[in-house]
């Protein structure tokens, strides 16, 4: 079981990313009402938020080391937190500056922070081969660090994430994938899109090991993920966790969800993992007042980092031209014929 120690950085984690998404949902607004322009305001292009998803990360994460990868999808904000990227970069990357991760340009769904080990992408299951390949190469060099691919169920039939599950099992690979199941892949509820209720059986084809939590609480995947985390790091092979968190919010910002009834709305709203925990923690001693100062504390970091990204510089418009494979060729810039 987790110590005190460990619940209250959980906790901590989660309600940072929770107020951090609903700070970026308030700020990425701001310019595209009435008529929704997705082009406006200080947070240009889509957003994707995984206000619900929080105790998934968490729980995980609290097994990982800074040497350890961790890949995400397009809801990556909780998942980077929790892997420890440095969040007033990767703020700054989301408003577009040039003191961003990746210099303004990659956006909030291409993430990279290679001081911990993580990236994320907008490619449906694209994480789960650079893992796979990670976890490979951390064989290969006779380390004990591990790799863990984020995915959400929309995911599970993709090829990249079966031949993922394949080349793992094949070589026992110290890999863990995680399997985020929030009912929704985009707009079609999960069993439209699949044939399957527990997504880590898919793992039964490959004889890897598999588990999934059925219901949306940070100590209970913290120890499914313990004992997967272990067993990738003891040379174990690897293990396929499913999640059951749930979307508090649309596929993206501007998602008028008519897809979606209000009675699962509501019913995601009473799944919320930050108080369950909350309740944990008064149960194992931790009193009202020290709750409520780590809730101010994480307000508090999110208000800083936010303030701190939108006072960074842009980018220029010729550092377009830079980091890229090929240059503009017509001004004599970049590659060669």
């Amino acid at each position: 079981m987790p110590t005190v120690s460990e619940l209250r950085g959980m906790y901590e984690e989660m309600v940072l990313a929770r107020r951090y998404e609903e700070r970026l949902q308030e700020e990425y607004l701001e310019g595209k009402q009435p008529a929704f322009d997705i082009s406006a305001g200080p947070i240009p292009g889509e957003l994707h938020l995984a206000a619900g998803h929080e105790a998934s990360s968490a729980g995980v994460c609290r097994h990982l080391r800074d040497d350890d990868t961790v890949t995400a999808p397009h809801r990556p904000h909780h998942v980077a937190i929790s892997k420890g990227v440095d969040l007033k970069r990767m703020t700054a990357e989301i408003f577009g500056r040039r003191t961003g991760l990746s210099k303004g340009k990659g956006g909030h769904m291409h993430l990279f922070d290679p001081d911990v080990n993580f990236a994320c992408s907008g490619i449906i299951a694209q994480g789960c081969p650079p893992a796979v390949g990670a976890a490979m190469a951390a064989k290969k060099r006779n380390e004990d660090s591990v790799a863990v691919a984020f995915l959400g169920d929309g995911a599970i039939d993709q090829g990249a994430f079966l031949e993922s599950l394949n080349l793992a099992a094949v070589r026992e690979l110290p890999v863990v994938f995680v399997i985020e199941d929030n009912d929704w892949a985009i707009s079609m509820p999960k069993e439209r899109i699949t044939d399957i209720e527990d997504g880590s059986r898919r793992a039964e084809g490959f004889a890897m090991s598999n588990t999934r939590v059925d219901y949306d609480d940070a100590v209970a995947v913290y120890e499914a993920a313990r004992e997967a985390v272990g067993r990738a790091r003891a040379g174990n092979g690897p293990t396929l966790l499913e999640l059951q968190v749930h979307r508090r919010m649309g596929h993206f910002m501007g998602d008028a969800e008519a897809y979606r009834h209000d009675e699962d709305k509501e019913w995601a709203e009473k799944q919320d993992p930050i108080p369950k925990l909350a309740t944990r923690l008064r149960e194992e001693g931790v009193e009202d007042v020290d709750i409520e100062e780590i809730r101010e504390r994480a307000h508090d970091r999110v208000e800083e980092v936010i303030r701190w990204a939108k006072d960074q510089p842009e980018p220029d418009p010729e550092e377009a031209y830079e980091d890229v494979f090929v240059g503009d060729v017509a001004a004599g810039v970049g590659g060669e014929d």
